[in-house]
């Protein structure tokens, strides 16, 4: 991976073990181990294991929320749309957990439900993590060790100042959503998918994920992108990338008062839309009661019927 896109994906990871550390272990979020629940239609990607990892996948619930951990084996979810009202855009989905967990119902399933709704097929892509303790008490006790690391790498400093690398290293991610990509467009016919038409959403590291793969990936072309509450740190932009369409609140810690990555896509050219709400915190998904934040995947369905995304591919 190139150093462009290096202060986004480390500013990314940092905040999103921070959010965790604050948040996943209080009392109202405490985490039960859950069996793994179906996955109906889950391809696996082939894509390989993972280093090291010599736990098998394993669940819990939060908040309500299934999660993830221990992924070593990658896979696509399809959520196609009703073929009476598909358009051919479609969208590859990928769920935040700082690179260690998946909320794979807040910010995958659920997501892909309202595209699908919409129109829009969805995949939702379960990704190759880093490994994790077995145990959820050990769990907690390792992710607390590694929120004092994320804490010194993702400190202030001036507004487009980059965090200092932290040792996480997203090839194997990278190469999951390119397999992910790859499979759609073999399926294309068989999914009503216009090739043309291909996006990209993520949240928190998803949103990471996301702004890696577009700026990093020579196998991935995306027709746009949707980083939700990720990192905002400055990039640099190639004349290749995509639209982007970015929501973030600004009471989330990952804001902090920085327009970096708008800037940057700004400066480049390339067309950007930026919804910064009052508030909805962090891991807001497709929204909480009374935030204001509520209302942005309605503002991305307009924003990407504007650029003509919501059309049939027929018209």
């Amino acid at each position: 991976m190139s150093r462009k896109s290096i202060p986004f994906l480390s500013q990314c990871v940092a905040v999103a073990l921070i959010a965790f550390s604050t948040a996943a272990f209080a009392q109202d979020g405490k985490m039960y181990p859950i069996e793994a629940p179906d996955e109906p239609g889950a391809i696996p990607l082939e894509t390989g294991g993972v280093e090291g990892q010599t736990e098998p996948e394993s669940w819990f619930r939060q908040w309500g929320d299934p999660m993830a951990r221990n992924i070593s084996k990658a896979t696509l979810t399809p959520v196609l749309a009703d073929p009476e009202k598909a358009n051919g855009t479609s969208v590859i989905v990928a769920p935040g957990g700082g690179f260690m967990w998946l909320s794979m119902g807040n910010e995958g399933w659920e997501v892909a439900e309202a595209l699908a709704e919409q129109g829009i097929n969805a995949f939702v892509l379960k990704y190759r993590l880093q490994p994790t303790a077995p145990s959820l008490e050990d769990f907690e006790n390792q992710m607390n060790r590694r929120f004092e690391e994320a804490d010194e790498s993702s400190g202030g400093g001036e507004q487009n100042e980059a965090p200092e690398r932290p040792r996480w290293d997203l090839s194997n991610q990278i190469a999951d959503v390119e397999a992910a990509y790859s499979m759609i467009l073999e399926r294309a016919d068989d999914w009503g998918v216009d090739p043309e038409r291909i996006g990209m959403i993520g949240f928190s590291a998803g949103a990471g994920l996301t702004m890696a793969t577009a700026l990093e990936s020579e196998k991935v072309e995306l027709a746009f992108i949707g980083p939700i509450y990720g990192g905002m740190n400055a990039v640099d932009v190639p004349e290749s990338a995509p639209p982007m369409f970015a929501a973030i609140a600004s009471d989330d810690f990952l804001f902090n008062g920085k327009f970096g990555l708008i800037e940057s896509w700004y400066e480049a050219g390339i067309p950007v839309e930026f919804h910064l709400y009052q508030n909805g915190g962090h891991g807001f998904g497709l929204g909480n009661p009374d935030r204001t934040s509520n209302k942005w995947f309605g503002s991305f369905m307009y924003w990407l019927e504007v650029n003509g995304f919501l059309n049939s591919a027929k018209d």
